[in-house]
């Protein structure tokens, strides 16, 4: 395996450390700034929604370009969003560092996931893709324990000090350690899109989609939802993020175990299914600290279990268009991260942070009914043939 993958796999890693972090500080930055937490958790929607759009957007904008080039002018970006961030002193100003971070942010994640295959053996492209998605996985679901540790300890903008020192650092690595990478022939948007008129690659698409919005209307409210529920103390919290963040690691994992034992359809269906029952079931294990310690295990591992699981199925449906489907996939899971850290505020506004799970858990069921469809659905992957000709 070229070193060079492991290194991208740090790259994505730092890059990814953004899009959540601000979970674990909410109440940190709505009390700075003086806002609602329901205006704070915005600033993950309008970030991942950016992220699931600018993507494939930026990819085809820039596919002329010599790929390390690209990727230090995009790390220069990311960096100018982190300062911005880092000395804003007001909620418009982070706003602005929101956008930058997206936009860069999403740009250096796919090229991560570009250039890993394309620069080791053609017999370790998938290994390739599955160490830098690791890396990605990992940053969701650390970034927000290591936002609200350092957030808690020296204030909200600390996780973005860190970031930034780490940014330059990637930015010397690559400089470098990275060889002149050559841009791969890309398909136009246009035909992207039209891979999602096979039903079943839809509805695949769509699992992830909705899988990750139940997910996040809670996960991105974690901590006020612990805090109400729980009365729990800044150190509970954190413990409950670092166990919720080394189950979800050791998630993917597991899902890529089953998938290459019981196959991938029925890991995506065992994985949707289960994780409905605990959504539901959280909010009642909060009558005591052991049981709701446990769900929050499960709840962990089961959330990136069905990340390799889809991937695996989407890339047989259509093996001519998988680089394709990696990109689309990956769309589809930050937008299900907009939607549903959108939601989760909406409900803390509305309702009560109480009935986060329970919303988040009905979107899960539509993961099921969307999983079904596809999987035993009708097969059009003709229409895919004669849109890529």
């Amino acid at each position: 395996m070229n070193k060079q993958v492991y290194f991208l796999t740090v790259v994505a890693f730092v890059v990814g450390m953004v899009e959540l972090i601000i979970g674990g500080i909410l109440d940190l930055i709505a009390d700075d700034l003086n806002v609602g937490l329901g205006k704070v958790g915005f600033l993950i929607t309008i970030f991942s929604l950016i992220f699931a759009i600018g993507s494939p957007l930026l990819l085809v904008w820039t596919a002329s370009m010599e790929r390390k080039r690209l990727m230090l002018i995009s790390l220069a970006v990311f960096f100018t969003g982190n300062v911005v961030t880092v000395f804003s002193l007001s909620y418009a100003v982070v706003f602005i560092g929101r956008v930058i971070l997206a936009l860069s942010g999403s740009l250096l994640v796919i090229l991560c996931l570009t250039i890993a295959p394309s620069i080791v053996h053609p017999k370790y492209r998938g290994r390739a893709i599955g160490i830098v998605s690791m890396g990605i996985s990992a940053s969701i679901v650390l970034g927000l324990p290591v936002g609200l540790l350092m957030g808690n300890a020296f204030g909200w903008r600390a996780p973005f000090v860190l970031i930034t020192f780490l940014t330059v650092l990637s930015a010397v690595g690559v400089s470098m350690l990275m060889d002149r990478v050559q841009p791969n022939p890309s398909y136009p948007l246009r035909k992207q899109l039209a891979t999602l008129k096979n039903r079943k690659i839809f509805f695949g698409q769509t699992v992830t989609f909705l899988f990750l919005a139940g997910h996040t209307t809670l996960y991105a409210y974690l901590t006020p939802f612990a805090k109400t529920t729980l009365d729990a103390s800044g150190t509970w919290v954190s413990v409950i993020y670092l166990i919720f963040g080394a189950a979800a690691v050791s998630g993917g994992g597991v899902g890529g175990f089953l998938s290459d034992t019981i196959g991938s359809k029925r890991t995506i269906l065992l994985t949707t299914l289960l994780f409905t029952l605990i959504m539901f079931s959280i909010p009642g294990a909060t009558v005591a600290w052991p049981a709701f310690l446990a769900i929050v295990v499960i709840w962990g591992m089961l959330s990136w279990t069905l990340a390799p699981a889809t991937q695996s199925y989407l890339m047989g449906l259509s093996p001519e268009t998988s680089d394709i489907q990696q990109s689309l996939n990956n769309s589809a899971l930050h937008l299900g991260i907009a939607v549903g850290s959108l939601v989760g505020g909406l409900v803390i506004e509305r309702a009560s942070v109480e009935m986060n799970a329970v919303v988040g858990g009905s979107m899960i069921v539509l993961a099921v009914g969307a999983a079904i469809v596809s999987i035993y659905g009708d097969d059009r992957s003709s229409i895919i043939e004669k849109q890529m000709d």
